[in-house]
């Protein structure tokens, strides 16, 4: 056999064997293909593809597709809010009910001017780097570390770190969760946007030790929870605690409380976020 019959033959069953196994292809995926329900792409493409996993989901294909082939809620799309709600409701013909917006918080007055710190960190710009320094340089350990954890992984830069604290602007906040995720002393929250009242505090330390560390800190009065009714404030330990269920005034918790922790929000606002108003203490 010389060389050009050797190089045939062996071209020959290499095509022999791609066509055999490009049939053998061919046939697994049309006997074996799973044919995915038309209306997940649909509901897909409603949701506002922010893939921001606040739905407890990979992202949002994912979700259309727990829409879809599991029932799933179909109001636990925060960025997408009622528009989009409606819209897979009318197209899926679910009932839709309204989600309640919820932004997040930081349950932190305690900015470098108002809190102290007990060492210096000149590490990573990042809170779990500088919590993993022997529990972070803040004097208080429920404080903001303020290195922008939060801000860094916001999808929508809803967060700044001003003077050292983290601060959510609620009118860019998506409501995704992922800040809630981040933070490594687990002191941001998701709240109701129309929220009236907030403790900004978030240490359950006694009042003579709030007060060695921070000028902002909740030191456990209890006046507060003597402006409300129903218990709508509670104390636990020595922390005000707003109870979001509940109604809850808010200037008349807020003008009480003798170290300016707690902040009111305008009343007469009930769509967007409303506009904070500083303790008139100051």
């Amino acid at each position: 056999m010389d060389m050009l019959q050797f190089i045939l033959i062996t071209s020959g069953a290499i095509a022999l064997v791609g066509v055999v196994c490009g049939t053998a292809l061919a046939v697994a995926a049309r006997f074996f293909a799973v044919h995915e329900d038309p209306r997940i792409e649909k509901v897909a493409e409603i949701l506002p593809g922010a893939n921001c996993g606040g739905c407890g989901l990979a992202g949002c294909t994912e979700y259309a597709r727990a829409i879809v082939v599991d029932g799933a809620a179909i109001n636990l799309c925060a960025p997408g809010g009622n528009e989009v709600i409606e819209q897979i409701a009318a197209f899926l013909g679910r009932e839709a009910t309204a989600a309640k917006k919820m932004v997040a918080l930081v349950l932190c007055g305690g900015n470098d001017t108002q809190a102290q710190k007990r060492h210096a960190y000149n590490g990573v710009a990042d809170c779990t780097a500088a919590q993993a320094v022997n529990g972070g340089d803040k004097a208080c350990t429920y404080g903001c570390l303020g290195y922008g954890s939060c801000s860094r992984i916001c999808p929508v830069a809803a967060i700044e770190i001003c003077d050292g604290l983290a601060k959510v602007h609620p009118e860019l906040c998506i409501s995704c969760g992922a800040c809630v995720k981040v933070c490594p002393r687990n002191i941001i929250k998701m709240v109701p946007a129309d929220a009236p009242v907030h403790v900004l505090c978030s240490s359950h330390d006694k009042g003579p030790v709030v007060k060695k560390m921070c000028k902002v800190g909740c030191i456990g009065c209890t006046l507060c929870t003597k402006q409300v009714e129903n218990q709508a404030i509670t104390m636990d330990r020595f922390l005000a605690v707003v109870d979001y269920s509940k109604e809850t005034p808010g200037k008349a918790a807020a003008e009480k409380c003798p170290v300016n922790c707690i902040i009111a929000a305008d009343d007469s606002s009930s769509d967007a976020q409303p506009e904070v108003l500083q303790n008139e203490n100051n």
